[in-house]
């Protein structure tokens, strides 16, 4: 694994997170919401730029950052380093 830049100081798109979400993600606006399962049968999501996982369980991301739709999700982390690149707007 590449070694983690702060994107939100340098906004390199070098970053190995980034892998042109600008073309969807580019000032949108985001919630900040505890995740909840979207069927019996889908139970979890993953970050947008780093992968981490969300769903209800023990261990994994249970809140964070999604478009409206709630079919994209973003970690606290990805959050705080793309949020000046991206110029993410919370509702």
């Amino acid at each position: 694994m590449k070694p983690k830049i702060n994107n939100n100081i340098t906004c390199d798109k070098n970053d190995w997170r980034f892998m042109g979400q600008d073309k969807y993600l580019k000032e949108v606006e985001l919630l900040y919401i505890p995740y909840e399962r979207q069927s019996e049968t889908w139970d979890h999501d993953h970050c947008d730029f780093c992968y981490k996982t969300f769903s209800e369980f023990e261990g994994d991301q249970n809140e964070g950052y999604c478009t409206l739709d709630k079919k994209t999700w973003i970690c606290e982390q990805c959050f705080n380093d793309f949020q000046k690149m991206f110029n993410w707007k919370l509702k």
